[in-house]
């Protein structure tokens, strides 16, 4: 429910913040995840699932906080170079995010750590205060760069509409085949890691942990030192290629080594590629449109993100049951289809003015 309402949810909000401002967006987003926190707690207290579904749909629906962010990076960003590294800080700060939110959730719900005063609540309540926190820090400190802004348009069927738009851009259209398979690649490698790692090496909870973490930080050193020397060095199409072929190898590796240790070895470059190459193609759908529809394409990269996590949890769910190296071919099969799409759909000569440059010269 989550996903789906993500998915709804992602492209409508963030185009929405093209008509109201990159601020007001984000808070209906914040105010969203609070509203959606309130009910799980309430549901925990009444043992309701059907409450915990509706926070979780209200959460999901208004989750669009990470593209409505994205945009804004873009406003403030004054060159190419600069948009690209800041759309790096982006990747970082959800990087940094996903290793800290599941330890320090565990850490609040566990009786061994805190006693009594753990709960299956106290997460969501911790939740709650970061996000009025975030809520304020908002208010005081965020300025709105957006100049020129969309007519607002406030209807159901907005949403599919939106989603449409995509078959009526064809720079983005191409831009989006070749993300797509990239995200699906992403997804399908790091959701089935850890059941990857506990039914090959029989990894604990701890083994996991620690493999996460180097995830986490192969991310986050990635996206803030990387993203901008190898786009000021090369052509954004070759960090894509290289990124997408980074994957793919490491993902042969990962299906292919007996030992531990060339798993582990693997997911350093898996999760470096993917950050520099996640940073690079936002970059791309970024320069693919003008100023007015910013929030829109970056909503557009959320949609697809979470309608390959629903695919890959789905297709990769049953495949597991039959071999559990079944979702690393999906992964290395996923980065070969967004080369062929590179190779396929990258020549028309508006994606080669868009991603034949670099952001050192622009040229």
């Amino acid at each position: 429910m989550f996903y789906l309402s993500w998915f709804l949810g992602a492209v409508y909000v963030s185009k929405l913040s093209d008509s109201i401002g990159r601020k007001n967006g984000i808070l209906v987003c914040l105010a969203g995840s609070l509203v959606g926190y309130v009910l799980t707690i309430l549901a925990l207290a009444v043992n309701s699932l059907w409450l915990v579904i509706l926070g979780r749909a209200v959460t999901g629906f208004t989750a669009g906080n990470q593209p409505i962010s994205q945009a804004a990076m873009t406003d403030l960003s004054r060159s190419d170079a600069e948009k690209t590294k800041n759309l790096g800080y982006c990747v970082s700060a959800l990087s940094i995010g996903l290793i800290t939110g599941p330890i320090v959730a565990g850490l609040l719900s566990s009786k061994s750590v805190l006693g009594d005063l753990a709960s299956l609540a106290l997460p969501f309540y911790v939740a709650m205060a970061l996000v009025l926190i975030a809520i304020i820090l908002i208010v005081l400190f965020f300025d709105d760069k957006l100049e020129t802004r969309a007519p607002l348009r406030v209807m159901p069927i907005e949403v599919f509409r939106l989603l449409w738009q995509i078959t009526q851009n064809p720079t983005v259209l191409r831009i989006s085949a070749v993300y797509f398979f990239f995200i699906f690649t992403w997804n399908t490698f790091v959701i089935f890691i850890d059941n990857y790692l506990f039914s090959r090496f029989q990894f604990g909870t701890f083994g996991n942990s620690m493999a996460m973490l180097v995830i986490g930080v192969s991310l986050v050193v990635a996206s803030t030192f990387l993203v901008s020397v190898l786009n000021s060095q090369f052509y954004k199409r070759t960090v894509v290629v290289g990124a997408a072929a980074t994957m793919a190898l490491s993902s042969v590796l990962v299906v292919a080594t007996p030992w531990i240790t060339g798993v582990l070895v693997a997911v350093v470059p898996m999760s470096a590629a993917f950050a520099v190459g996640y940073a690079t193609l936002l970059s791309i759908y970024s320069a693919s449109v003008g100023s007015r529809d910013q929030g829109w394409v970056m909503g557009v990269t959320t949609a697809l993100w979470t309608l390959g996590a629903g695919l890959t949890s789905l297709i990769g769910g049953e495949l597991t049951g039959v071999d559990i190296a079944l979702p690393y071919y999906m992964c290395i099969g996923g980065a070969i289809l967004s080369l062929v799409f590179v190779a396929a759909l990258w020549g028309n000569p508006a994606i080669r003015r868009i991603t034949q440059i670099r952001a050192a010269d622009g040229s």
